[in-house]
Protein backbone atom coordinates (compact mmCIF):
# COMPACT_ATOMS: atom_id res chain seq x y z
CA UNK A 1 0.00 0.00 0.00
CA UNK A 2 1.83 3.39 -1.18
CA UNK A 3 2.02 6.15 1.46
CA UNK A 4 -0.71 8.59 1.21
CA UNK A 5 0.65 12.37 0.48
CA UNK A 6 -0.93 15.20 0.91
CA UNK A 7 -1.98 17.08 -2.20
CA UNK A 8 -0.88 20.08 -0.84
CA UNK A 9 2.93 18.45 -1.27
CA UNK A 10 2.20 16.09 -4.41
CA UNK A 11 1.17 18.88 -6.00
CA UNK A 12 3.64 21.46 -5.34
CA UNK A 13 4.62 23.44 -8.16
CA UNK A 14 8.69 23.08 -9.46
CA UNK A 15 8.83 25.58 -11.32
CA UNK A 16 8.21 29.12 -12.26
CA UNK A 17 5.39 28.29 -14.58
CA UNK A 18 3.18 25.80 -12.57
CA UNK A 19 2.93 28.66 -10.08
CA UNK A 20 -0.70 29.82 -9.58
CA UNK A 21 -1.53 33.13 -9.31
CA UNK A 22 1.63 35.01 -8.98
CA UNK A 23 2.99 35.67 -12.34
CA UNK A 24 4.09 39.58 -11.08
CA UNK A 25 6.60 38.06 -9.36
CA UNK A 26 7.49 34.54 -11.08
CA UNK A 27 8.44 36.85 -14.42
CA UNK A 28 10.20 39.53 -12.66
CA UNK A 29 12.94 36.23 -10.59
CA UNK A 30 13.12 34.76 -14.45
CA UNK A 31 13.93 37.87 -16.05
CA UNK A 32 16.69 38.52 -13.28
CA UNK A 33 18.00 35.30 -13.61
CA UNK A 34 18.16 35.60 -17.76
CA UNK A 35 19.90 39.09 -17.09
CA UNK A 36 22.26 37.91 -14.33
CA UNK A 37 20.65 40.42 -12.03
CA UNK A 38 20.00 38.59 -9.19
CA UNK A 39 20.26 40.40 -5.65
CA UNK A 40 21.91 38.96 -2.91
CA UNK A 41 19.09 39.18 -0.36
CA UNK A 42 14.83 38.80 -1.45
CA UNK A 43 12.15 39.49 0.82
CA UNK A 44 8.71 37.23 0.17
CA UNK A 45 5.88 38.64 2.06
CA UNK A 46 2.26 38.66 1.79
CA UNK A 47 -0.45 36.23 3.28
CA UNK A 48 -0.01 32.38 4.31
CA UNK A 49 -0.19 29.62 1.73
CA UNK A 50 0.15 31.79 -1.60
CA UNK A 51 3.54 30.42 -2.88
CA UNK A 52 6.35 32.28 -1.12
CA UNK A 53 8.49 28.91 0.23
CA UNK A 54 7.68 27.59 -2.76
CA UNK A 55 9.09 29.91 -4.92
CA UNK A 56 11.98 30.60 -2.46
CA UNK A 57 12.60 26.86 -3.60
CA UNK A 58 12.06 27.17 -6.93
CA UNK A 59 14.78 30.08 -7.22
CA UNK A 60 17.20 28.35 -5.28
CA UNK A 61 16.71 25.24 -7.65
CA UNK A 62 16.77 27.65 -11.06
CA UNK A 63 19.76 29.82 -10.34
CA UNK A 64 21.87 26.29 -9.69
CA UNK A 65 20.45 24.56 -12.69
CA UNK A 66 23.40 23.58 -14.94
CA UNK A 67 21.01 23.63 -18.32
CA UNK A 68 18.56 26.15 -17.73
CA UNK A 69 15.72 26.30 -20.65
CA UNK A 70 15.42 29.68 -22.42
CA UNK A 71 12.43 30.98 -20.65
CA UNK A 72 14.60 30.72 -17.43
CA UNK A 73 13.28 27.68 -15.82
CA UNK A 74 15.16 24.56 -14.41
CA UNK A 75 16.00 21.68 -16.44
CA UNK A 76 14.46 18.69 -13.67
CA UNK A 77 17.21 16.68 -15.34
CA UNK A 78 20.54 17.80 -14.75
CA UNK A 79 22.60 16.61 -10.93
CA UNK A 80 21.84 19.54 -9.44
CA UNK A 81 17.98 19.69 -9.82
CA UNK A 82 17.79 15.59 -9.27
CA UNK A 83 19.60 15.98 -6.25
CA UNK A 84 16.98 19.08 -5.16
CA UNK A 85 13.94 17.20 -6.02
CA UNK A 86 15.57 14.48 -3.72
CA UNK A 87 16.29 16.71 -0.46
CA UNK A 88 19.89 16.14 -1.42
CA UNK A 89 21.30 19.23 -2.21
CA UNK A 90 24.40 20.73 -0.21
CA UNK A 91 23.93 24.57 -1.97
CA UNK A 92 20.59 24.70 -0.25
CA UNK A 93 19.47 25.43 3.18
CA UNK A 94 16.34 26.24 5.16
CA UNK A 95 15.79 28.19 8.64
CA UNK A 96 12.64 27.61 10.38
CA UNK A 97 13.43 30.84 12.40
CA UNK A 98 10.33 30.10 14.32
CA UNK A 99 11.95 27.66 16.44
CA UNK A 100 15.46 28.70 15.67
CA UNK A 101 14.93 32.49 16.54
CA UNK A 102 18.18 33.19 18.65
CA UNK A 103 21.33 34.68 18.43
CA UNK A 104 23.42 31.31 18.65
CA UNK A 105 21.24 29.82 15.65
CA UNK A 106 22.11 32.78 13.53
CA UNK A 107 26.17 32.71 14.80
CA UNK A 108 25.93 29.32 13.29
CA UNK A 109 24.08 30.26 9.77
CA UNK A 110 27.18 32.98 8.99
CA UNK A 111 29.90 30.80 10.17
CA UNK A 112 28.81 28.37 7.47
CA UNK A 113 28.47 31.20 4.89
CA UNK A 114 32.55 31.33 4.92
CA UNK A 115 32.72 28.09 2.73
CA UNK A 116 32.27 28.27 -1.24
CA UNK A 117 29.37 25.73 -2.51
CA UNK A 118 31.21 22.45 -3.46
CA UNK A 119 29.22 22.14 -7.07
CA UNK A 120 26.84 25.03 -8.71
CA UNK A 121 27.31 28.36 -8.49
CA UNK A 122 25.17 30.17 -5.34
CA UNK A 123 24.50 28.67 -1.87
CA UNK A 124 21.36 29.41 -1.07
CA UNK A 125 19.62 30.60 2.19
CA UNK A 126 16.03 30.39 3.15
CA UNK A 127 14.72 31.78 6.30
CA UNK A 128 10.83 30.78 6.72
CA UNK A 129 9.11 33.11 9.15
CA UNK A 130 12.09 35.55 9.74
CA UNK A 131 9.51 37.72 11.50
CA UNK A 132 10.02 35.53 14.55
CA UNK A 133 14.16 36.17 15.08
CA UNK A 134 14.97 38.39 17.91
CA UNK A 135 16.19 41.63 18.03
CA UNK A 136 19.79 40.28 18.85
CA UNK A 137 19.55 37.55 15.96
CA UNK A 138 18.37 40.32 13.51
CA UNK A 139 21.35 42.61 14.79
CA UNK A 140 24.04 39.50 14.78
CA UNK A 141 22.56 39.15 11.00
CA UNK A 142 22.83 42.62 9.87
CA UNK A 143 26.64 43.15 8.46
CA UNK A 144 26.17 39.69 7.22
CA UNK A 145 23.23 40.40 5.12
CA UNK A 146 24.02 43.77 3.63
CA UNK A 147 27.68 42.03 2.58
CA UNK A 148 27.80 38.66 2.20
CA UNK A 149 30.15 36.69 0.15
CA UNK A 150 29.59 37.24 -3.95
CA UNK A 151 28.51 33.29 -3.86
CA UNK A 152 25.53 33.50 -1.05
CA UNK A 153 21.99 34.28 -1.74
CA UNK A 154 19.36 35.04 0.78
CA UNK A 155 15.64 34.46 1.09
CA UNK A 156 13.96 35.87 3.53
CA UNK A 157 9.80 35.05 3.88
CA UNK A 158 7.09 35.96 6.42
CA UNK A 159 3.39 36.68 6.63
CA UNK A 160 3.65 40.02 9.04
CA UNK A 161 6.51 42.26 7.29
CA UNK A 162 5.43 45.03 9.62
CA UNK A 163 7.40 43.07 11.88
CA UNK A 164 10.36 43.42 10.64
CA UNK A 165 13.17 46.00 11.24
CA UNK A 166 13.60 48.71 9.01
CA UNK A 167 17.32 48.10 8.63
CA UNK A 168 16.39 44.56 7.40
CA UNK A 169 13.86 45.68 4.62
CA UNK A 170 16.25 48.11 3.36
CA UNK A 171 18.65 45.41 2.39
CA UNK A 172 16.57 43.24 0.69
CA UNK A 173 14.28 43.09 -2.33
CA UNK A 174 10.76 43.10 -1.06
CA UNK A 175 8.34 40.87 -3.11
CA UNK A 176 4.70 41.23 -2.10
CA UNK A 177 2.17 38.02 -2.96
CA UNK A 178 -1.25 38.47 -3.49
CA UNK A 179 -4.60 36.22 -2.88
CA UNK A 180 -5.10 33.54 -4.91
CA UNK A 181 -8.35 34.65 -7.37
CA UNK A 182 -11.54 32.28 -6.75
CA UNK A 183 -11.49 31.73 -10.18
CA UNK A 184 -7.62 30.83 -10.33
CA UNK A 185 -8.06 28.30 -7.36
CA UNK A 186 -11.11 26.63 -9.26
CA UNK A 187 -9.36 26.43 -12.06
CA UNK A 188 -6.18 24.27 -10.40
CA UNK A 189 -8.48 22.48 -8.34
CA UNK A 190 -10.16 21.34 -11.70
CA UNK A 191 -6.77 19.82 -12.61
CA UNK A 192 -6.15 18.16 -9.94
CA UNK A 193 -9.41 16.36 -9.87
CA UNK A 194 -8.61 15.06 -13.40
CA UNK A 195 -5.32 14.10 -12.48
CA UNK A 196 -6.92 11.78 -9.16
CA UNK A 197 -9.81 10.86 -11.38
CA UNK A 198 -12.75 12.56 -9.06
CA UNK A 199 -15.60 13.33 -9.60
CA UNK A 200 -16.98 17.06 -8.80
CA UNK A 201 -19.66 19.29 -9.32
CA UNK A 202 -17.73 22.77 -9.85
CA UNK A 203 -20.51 24.74 -7.65
CA UNK A 204 -18.44 22.90 -5.20
CA UNK A 205 -15.67 23.54 -5.99
CA UNK A 206 -16.07 27.25 -6.00
CA UNK A 207 -17.44 27.06 -2.38
CA UNK A 208 -14.06 25.46 -1.50
CA UNK A 209 -12.10 28.20 -2.96
CA UNK A 210 -14.13 30.35 -1.25
CA UNK A 211 -13.39 29.23 2.00
CA UNK A 212 -10.14 29.02 1.54
CA UNK A 213 -9.87 32.93 1.07
CA UNK A 214 -7.63 33.52 -1.19
CA UNK A 215 -4.78 30.43 0.23
CA UNK A 216 -4.46 27.77 -1.75
CA UNK A 217 -2.86 25.35 0.59
CA UNK A 218 -6.28 25.48 2.40
CA UNK A 219 -7.98 25.14 -0.52
CA UNK A 220 -6.55 21.88 -0.98
CA UNK A 221 -6.43 20.51 2.05
CA UNK A 222 -10.23 21.13 2.22
CA UNK A 223 -10.81 18.68 -1.10
CA UNK A 224 -8.76 15.76 0.62
CA UNK A 225 -10.89 16.59 3.33
CA UNK A 226 -13.74 15.97 1.57
CA UNK A 227 -12.94 13.64 -0.60
CA UNK A 228 -12.55 11.41 2.43
CA UNK A 229 -15.95 12.36 3.24
CA UNK A 230 -17.84 11.54 -0.01
CA UNK A 231 -15.54 8.48 -1.02
CA UNK A 232 -14.70 10.68 -4.18
CA UNK A 233 -17.66 11.81 -5.34
CA UNK A 234 -18.39 15.80 -4.68
CA UNK A 235 -21.38 17.37 -4.88
CA UNK A 236 -22.98 20.86 -4.05
CA UNK A 237 -24.89 19.61 -0.93
CA UNK A 238 -22.37 17.69 0.94
CA UNK A 239 -20.00 20.32 0.55
CA UNK A 240 -21.96 22.44 1.88
CA UNK A 241 -22.46 20.24 5.03
CA UNK A 242 -19.09 19.57 5.30
CA UNK A 243 -17.85 23.03 4.92
CA UNK A 244 -20.33 24.23 7.75
CA UNK A 245 -21.88 26.82 4.65
CA UNK A 246 -25.84 27.53 5.02
CA UNK A 247 -27.41 27.45 1.41
CA UNK A 248 -27.79 30.56 -0.27
CA UNK A 249 -31.65 29.37 -0.83
CA UNK A 250 -32.13 30.21 2.64
CA UNK A 251 -30.91 33.77 2.11
CA UNK A 252 -33.26 33.72 -1.44
CA UNK A 253 -36.37 32.58 0.53
CA UNK A 254 -35.37 35.36 3.73
CA UNK A 255 -35.13 38.15 1.34
CA UNK A 256 -38.52 37.56 -0.38
CA UNK A 257 -40.14 37.09 3.45
CA UNK A 258 -38.32 40.32 3.67
CA UNK A 259 -39.76 42.38 1.42
CA UNK A 260 -43.18 41.00 1.72
CA UNK A 261 -43.21 41.43 5.25
CA UNK A 262 -44.06 37.61 5.97
CA UNK A 263 -42.13 38.55 10.30
CA UNK A 264 -43.72 34.66 11.26
CA UNK A 265 -42.19 32.73 8.23
CA UNK A 266 -38.73 34.53 8.38
CA UNK A 267 -38.95 33.57 12.22
CA UNK A 268 -39.78 29.75 11.18
CA UNK A 269 -37.17 29.71 8.35
CA UNK A 270 -34.07 31.33 11.31
CA UNK A 271 -35.49 28.41 13.64
CA UNK A 272 -34.91 25.89 10.89
CA UNK A 273 -31.35 27.60 10.53
CA UNK A 274 -30.93 27.01 14.31
CA UNK A 275 -31.80 23.58 14.69
CA UNK A 276 -29.75 22.33 12.05
CA UNK A 277 -26.56 23.82 13.96
CA UNK A 278 -25.80 27.00 12.52
CA UNK A 279 -25.22 29.59 15.07
CA UNK A 280 -26.37 33.19 14.98
CA UNK A 281 -22.77 34.89 13.77
CA UNK A 282 -22.32 32.23 10.87
CA UNK A 283 -26.12 33.08 9.94
CA UNK A 284 -25.35 37.11 10.34
CA UNK A 285 -21.96 37.14 8.22
CA UNK A 286 -23.34 34.41 5.59
CA UNK A 287 -26.50 37.36 5.11
CA UNK A 288 -24.17 40.03 5.33
CA UNK A 289 -22.67 38.63 2.06
CA UNK A 290 -25.61 37.92 0.41
CA UNK A 291 -27.26 41.42 0.57
CA UNK A 292 -23.20 42.54 -0.13
CA UNK A 293 -23.37 40.39 -3.83
CA UNK A 294 -27.24 41.82 -4.32
CA UNK A 295 -25.45 45.59 -4.24
CA UNK A 296 -22.70 44.69 -6.48
CA UNK A 297 -24.83 43.23 -9.39
CA UNK A 298 -27.49 46.34 -9.21
CA UNK A 299 -24.45 48.34 -10.88
CA UNK A 300 -22.63 46.39 -14.04
CA UNK A 301 -19.72 48.08 -13.66
CA UNK A 302 -19.22 46.47 -10.08
CA UNK A 303 -20.50 43.18 -11.75
CA UNK A 304 -16.96 41.31 -11.73
CA UNK A 305 -16.52 41.46 -8.11
CA UNK A 306 -19.75 39.13 -7.57
CA UNK A 307 -17.71 35.74 -6.54
CA UNK A 308 -20.06 33.25 -6.63
CA UNK A 309 -20.82 30.10 -8.65
CA UNK A 310 -21.83 30.89 -12.64
CA UNK A 311 -25.09 29.15 -11.72
CA UNK A 312 -26.27 31.61 -9.18
CA UNK A 313 -25.26 34.53 -11.13
CA UNK A 314 -28.37 34.94 -12.75
CA UNK A 315 -30.65 34.71 -9.91
CA UNK A 316 -28.68 37.30 -7.88
CA UNK A 317 -28.82 39.71 -11.01
CA UNK A 318 -32.83 38.68 -11.23
CA UNK A 319 -33.41 39.66 -7.11
CA UNK A 320 -31.09 42.40 -7.53
CA UNK A 321 -33.46 44.45 -9.64
CA UNK A 322 -36.63 43.99 -7.62
CA UNK A 323 -35.25 45.82 -4.81
CA UNK A 324 -34.33 49.49 -3.90
CA UNK A 325 -30.28 50.34 -3.67
CA UNK A 326 -31.63 51.98 -0.53
CA UNK A 327 -33.37 49.35 1.23
CA UNK A 328 -29.70 47.50 0.95
CA UNK A 329 -27.81 50.12 2.08
CA UNK A 330 -29.63 50.05 5.54
CA UNK A 331 -30.17 46.33 5.70
CA UNK A 332 -26.37 46.21 5.52
CA UNK A 333 -26.07 49.07 8.07
CA UNK A 334 -28.41 47.27 10.51
CA UNK A 335 -26.64 43.51 9.94
CA UNK A 336 -23.59 45.07 10.23
CA UNK A 337 -24.42 46.54 13.74
CA UNK A 338 -25.94 43.32 14.95
CA UNK A 339 -22.64 41.66 14.26
CA UNK A 340 -20.65 44.39 16.25
CA UNK A 341 -23.29 43.78 19.26
CA UNK A 342 -23.57 39.90 18.68
CA UNK A 343 -20.79 39.10 20.98
CA UNK A 344 -22.01 40.90 23.57
CA UNK A 345 -25.28 40.02 23.99
CA UNK A 346 -26.17 36.74 26.11
CA UNK A 347 -29.72 35.72 24.25
CA UNK A 348 -28.24 35.00 21.03
CA UNK A 349 -31.18 33.58 18.88
CA UNK A 350 -32.87 36.73 20.28
CA UNK A 351 -30.64 39.07 19.53
CA UNK A 352 -30.90 37.80 15.43
CA UNK A 353 -35.00 37.36 16.16
CA UNK A 354 -34.77 41.03 16.48
CA UNK A 355 -32.94 42.33 13.56
CA UNK A 356 -34.95 39.97 11.66
CA UNK A 357 -38.25 42.06 13.23
CA UNK A 358 -36.09 45.46 11.48
CA UNK A 359 -35.55 44.35 8.27
CA UNK A 360 -39.14 43.04 8.21
CA UNK A 361 -40.65 46.16 8.62
CA UNK A 362 -37.90 48.27 7.48
CA UNK A 363 -39.76 49.58 4.72
CA UNK A 364 -41.98 51.51 7.32
CA UNK A 365 -39.35 53.15 9.73
CA UNK A 366 -37.28 54.88 6.84
CA UNK A 367 -37.26 56.16 2.78
CA UNK A 368 -34.09 56.79 1.48
CA UNK A 369 -34.38 58.89 -2.01
CA UNK A 370 -31.19 59.94 -4.28
CA UNK A 371 -30.62 63.05 -4.53
CA UNK A 372 -27.84 65.20 -6.30
CA UNK A 373 -25.37 65.25 -3.11
CA UNK A 374 -26.34 61.41 -3.17
CA UNK A 375 -28.26 59.32 -0.81
CA UNK A 376 -30.36 60.83 1.98
CA UNK A 377 -31.94 59.05 4.56
CA UNK A 378 -35.19 59.98 6.21
CA UNK A 379 -37.09 58.63 9.43
CA UNK A 380 -41.24 58.43 7.96
CA UNK A 381 -41.93 58.50 11.35
CA UNK A 382 -41.23 62.77 11.38
CA UNK A 383 -43.41 62.65 8.56
CA UNK A 384 -46.33 61.38 10.85
CA UNK A 385 -48.69 63.97 12.44
CA UNK A 386 -50.30 63.68 15.58
CA UNK A 387 -53.78 62.48 15.80
CA UNK A 388 -56.35 65.76 16.30
CA UNK A 389 -58.91 65.23 18.90
CA UNK A 390 -61.93 67.60 19.44
CA UNK A 391 -61.96 70.18 22.14
CA UNK A 392 -63.59 69.33 25.34
CA UNK A 393 -64.04 72.02 28.16
CA UNK A 394 -61.92 71.46 31.40
CA UNK A 395 -63.66 72.82 34.25
CA UNK A 396 -61.35 74.27 36.96
CA UNK A 397 -61.58 74.23 40.80
CA UNK A 398 -62.67 77.32 42.79
CA UNK A 399 -59.35 79.66 43.44
CA UNK A 400 -57.95 79.64 46.62
CA UNK A 401 -58.76 82.36 49.82
CA UNK A 402 -56.17 84.52 48.66
CA UNK A 403 -56.83 85.15 45.13
CA UNK A 404 -60.85 85.73 45.61
CA UNK A 405 -60.06 88.59 47.57
CA UNK A 406 -58.42 89.94 44.85
CA UNK A 407 -61.84 90.63 43.12
CA UNK A 408 -65.36 89.01 43.87
CA UNK A 409 -66.16 88.71 40.48
CA UNK A 410 -63.31 86.22 39.74
CA UNK A 411 -64.63 83.61 43.01
CA UNK A 412 -65.38 80.78 40.18
CA UNK A 413 -63.21 80.69 37.48
CA UNK A 414 -64.19 78.47 33.86
CA UNK A 415 -61.34 76.95 31.51
CA UNK A 416 -62.44 75.89 28.30
CA UNK A 417 -60.00 74.39 25.50
CA UNK A 418 -60.50 75.89 22.17
CA UNK A 419 -59.05 75.53 18.35
CA UNK A 420 -58.10 78.94 16.97
CA UNK A 421 -59.77 79.44 13.48
CA UNK A 422 -58.26 82.37 11.41
CA UNK A 423 -60.53 85.38 10.73
CA UNK A 424 -63.30 83.42 11.85
CA UNK A 425 -65.60 84.31 15.07
CA UNK A 426 -64.13 81.77 18.13
CA UNK A 427 -67.10 80.79 20.28
CA UNK A 428 -67.37 78.45 23.10
CA UNK A 429 -69.67 76.64 25.58
CA UNK A 430 -69.07 77.89 29.17
CA UNK A 431 -69.08 74.45 31.46
CA UNK A 432 -71.49 74.67 34.61
CA UNK A 433 -69.95 76.98 37.51
CA UNK A 434 -69.08 74.68 40.35
CA UNK A 435 -69.39 75.93 44.06
CA UNK A 436 -71.42 74.82 47.10
CA UNK A 437 -74.85 76.23 45.73
CA UNK A 438 -74.57 74.25 42.49
CA UNK A 439 -72.93 70.93 43.55
CA UNK A 440 -72.11 68.10 40.75
CA UNK A 441 -74.56 65.27 40.22
CA UNK A 442 -74.19 62.16 41.50
CA UNK A 443 -74.52 60.56 38.09
CA UNK A 444 -71.88 63.20 36.71
CA UNK A 445 -69.30 61.16 38.95
CA UNK A 446 -69.83 57.89 37.66
CA UNK A 447 -67.76 55.87 35.74
CA UNK A 448 -68.49 56.34 32.17
CA UNK A 449 -68.22 53.21 29.32
CA UNK A 450 -67.01 54.72 26.42
CA UNK A 451 -65.86 58.57 25.58
CA UNK A 452 -68.64 59.49 23.33
CA UNK A 453 -70.77 58.94 26.72
CA UNK A 454 -68.31 61.66 28.74
CA UNK A 455 -69.10 64.08 25.54
CA UNK A 456 -72.72 63.62 25.17
CA UNK A 457 -72.63 64.43 29.15
CA UNK A 458 -70.45 67.68 28.64
CA UNK A 459 -72.43 68.60 25.50
CA UNK A 460 -75.62 68.85 27.66
CA UNK A 461 -74.65 70.35 30.80
CA UNK A 462 -73.34 73.29 28.25
CA UNK A 463 -76.06 75.32 27.43
CA UNK A 464 -74.48 79.47 28.08
CA UNK A 465 -72.80 81.23 25.93
CA UNK A 466 -69.16 83.17 26.65
CA UNK A 467 -69.52 86.67 25.77
CA UNK A 468 -65.94 88.30 25.45
CA UNK A 469 -64.90 91.40 27.17
CA UNK A 470 -64.70 94.77 25.18
CA UNK A 471 -60.61 95.70 25.77
CA UNK A 472 -60.28 99.09 27.22
CA UNK A 473 -57.51 100.76 29.54
CA UNK A 474 -59.65 100.54 32.34
CA UNK A 475 -60.04 96.66 31.82
CA UNK A 476 -56.78 96.39 31.07
CA UNK A 477 -55.32 97.81 34.21
CA UNK A 478 -57.56 95.28 36.29
CA UNK A 479 -56.25 92.80 34.66
CA UNK A 480 -52.69 93.80 34.18
CA UNK A 481 -53.25 94.71 38.48
CA UNK A 482 -54.65 91.27 38.80
CA UNK A 483 -51.44 89.62 37.54
CA UNK A 484 -49.25 91.78 39.36
CA UNK A 485 -50.57 90.32 42.46
CA UNK A 486 -50.26 86.70 41.44
CA UNK A 487 -46.35 87.51 41.14
CA UNK A 488 -46.29 88.75 44.66
CA UNK A 489 -48.07 85.42 45.80
CA UNK A 490 -45.48 83.30 44.00
CA UNK A 491 -43.04 85.91 45.53
CA UNK A 492 -41.46 86.63 42.13
CA UNK A 493 -41.53 90.42 43.64
CA UNK A 494 -38.58 91.33 41.11
CA UNK A 495 -41.35 90.67 38.12
CA UNK A 496 -43.88 92.18 40.03
CA UNK A 497 -41.89 95.66 40.11
CA UNK A 498 -40.90 95.50 36.69
CA UNK A 499 -44.59 95.03 35.92
CA UNK A 500 -45.66 98.10 37.87
CA UNK A 501 -43.83 100.56 35.72
CA UNK A 502 -44.60 99.28 32.21
CA UNK A 503 -47.16 101.85 30.38
CA UNK A 504 -50.16 100.14 28.42
CA UNK A 505 -51.22 101.44 25.25
CA UNK A 506 -54.85 100.25 23.57
CA UNK A 507 -53.94 99.67 19.41
CA UNK A 508 -57.36 97.98 18.76
CA UNK A 509 -60.11 95.98 20.25
CA UNK A 510 -57.95 92.70 19.87
CA UNK A 511 -54.63 94.48 20.93
CA UNK A 512 -52.26 96.58 23.07
CA UNK A 513 -48.24 97.60 23.49
CA UNK A 514 -46.52 97.46 26.52
CA UNK A 515 -44.16 100.24 26.74
CA UNK A 516 -40.92 99.29 28.96
CA UNK A 517 -37.72 101.86 29.69
CA UNK A 518 -34.92 99.33 29.81
CA UNK A 519 -33.57 96.00 28.35
CA UNK A 520 -34.20 94.65 32.02
CA UNK A 521 -37.01 95.73 32.38
CA UNK A 522 -38.11 93.52 29.03
CA UNK A 523 -36.46 90.54 29.64
CA UNK A 524 -38.40 90.18 33.06
CA UNK A 525 -41.88 90.81 31.56
CA UNK A 526 -40.70 88.80 28.57
CA UNK A 527 -40.12 85.94 30.81
CA UNK A 528 -43.69 85.65 31.41
CA UNK A 529 -45.16 85.89 28.29
CA UNK A 530 -46.54 82.15 28.32
CA UNK A 531 -48.24 83.22 31.85
CA UNK A 532 -49.41 86.57 31.11
CA UNK A 533 -51.11 85.36 27.74
CA UNK A 534 -53.02 83.03 29.31
CA UNK A 535 -54.13 85.19 31.96
CA UNK A 536 -55.46 88.02 29.68
CA UNK A 537 -57.00 85.88 26.73
CA UNK A 538 -59.01 84.04 30.38
CA UNK A 539 -60.06 87.42 31.96
CA UNK A 540 -61.17 89.15 28.34
CA UNK A 541 -62.42 85.80 27.10
CA UNK A 542 -60.52 86.86 23.50
CA UNK A 543 -58.32 83.73 22.17
CA UNK A 544 -56.96 86.02 19.63
CA UNK A 545 -55.92 88.97 22.48
CA UNK A 546 -52.22 90.14 21.71
CA UNK A 547 -49.57 92.70 22.50
CA UNK A 548 -46.45 94.02 21.82
CA UNK A 549 -43.77 94.68 23.51
CA UNK A 550 -41.70 98.04 23.35
CA UNK A 551 -38.53 99.22 24.50
CA UNK A 552 -38.30 103.44 24.78
CA UNK A 553 -35.79 104.50 26.56
CA UNK A 554 -35.88 108.04 28.06
CA UNK A 555 -33.19 110.27 28.36
CA UNK A 556 -31.79 111.90 31.25
CA UNK A 557 -32.95 115.20 32.03
CA UNK A 558 -29.98 117.86 33.76
CA UNK A 559 -31.93 120.08 36.25
CA UNK A 560 -28.68 121.12 37.36
CA UNK A 561 -26.72 122.75 34.16
CA UNK A 562 -23.42 123.19 36.46
CA UNK A 563 -23.51 119.00 36.38
CA UNK A 564 -20.87 117.98 34.21
CA UNK A 565 -20.24 114.17 32.64
CA UNK A 566 -17.61 112.08 33.36
CA UNK A 567 -15.58 109.23 32.01
CA UNK A 568 -14.98 105.95 33.11
CA UNK A 569 -11.89 107.01 35.17
CA UNK A 570 -13.16 109.97 36.84
CA UNK A 571 -16.01 108.10 38.29
CA UNK A 572 -13.61 105.23 39.54
CA UNK A 573 -11.17 107.95 41.07
CA UNK A 574 -13.79 109.14 42.82
CA UNK A 575 -14.86 105.81 44.20
CA UNK A 576 -11.48 105.15 45.08
CA UNK A 577 -11.53 108.15 47.08
CA UNK A 578 -14.83 107.08 48.90
CA UNK A 579 -13.27 103.66 49.16
CA UNK A 580 -9.71 102.75 49.27
CA UNK A 581 -10.31 98.89 49.52
CA UNK A 582 -11.84 99.31 45.85
CA UNK A 583 -8.07 100.28 44.40
CA UNK A 584 -6.32 97.77 46.61
CA UNK A 585 -8.56 95.11 44.80
CA UNK A 586 -8.09 96.61 41.75
CA UNK A 587 -4.51 95.69 42.22
CA UNK A 588 -4.58 92.17 43.69
CA UNK A 589 -6.96 90.80 40.82
CA UNK A 590 -5.27 92.81 38.14
CA UNK A 591 -8.43 94.69 37.13
CA UNK A 592 -8.82 96.64 34.17
CA UNK A 593 -11.12 99.04 34.08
Amino acid sequence: MDKFIVSARKYRPQNFSTVIGQAHITTTLKNAINNNQLAHAFLFCGPRGVGKTTCARILAKTINCESRTKDGEACNKCNSCISFDNGNSFNIHELDAASNNGVDEMRKLIEQIRFAPQAGQYKVYIVDEVHMLSTNAFNAFLKTLEEPPPYAIFILATTEKHKILPTILSRCQIFDFKRITINDTVEHLEEIIKKEKIVAEKTALHFIAQKSEGCLRDALSILDKIVSFTGGKITYKNTLEHLNILDEDYYFKLLDQMQHQQLADALLLFDEINQKGFEGDTFLEGYTEFIRNLLVCKDEKAAKLLEVAEEFKPRYVENAAKIEIGWLIASLNIINDSLIQYKQTRNKKLHVELLLIKLAYLKQAIEITTTESGLSKKKIIDTVKAVSFKAIPITLAPHSTKVENVSTAKKNTTAVLLIEEPKKTIKSIAAPIINQENPIPEKTTAKLGSLSKIRQQIASQHNKEVLSTTLNIEKLSEAWGLFIEKLQLQNNHSAATNFKNAELKIVDEHSFEIITESNIQQKFIEGERASLVTHLQDFFNDRILKYQLLLIEKEMENTDENVKAINTKEHFNILTEQYPLIKILKEKLKLDL
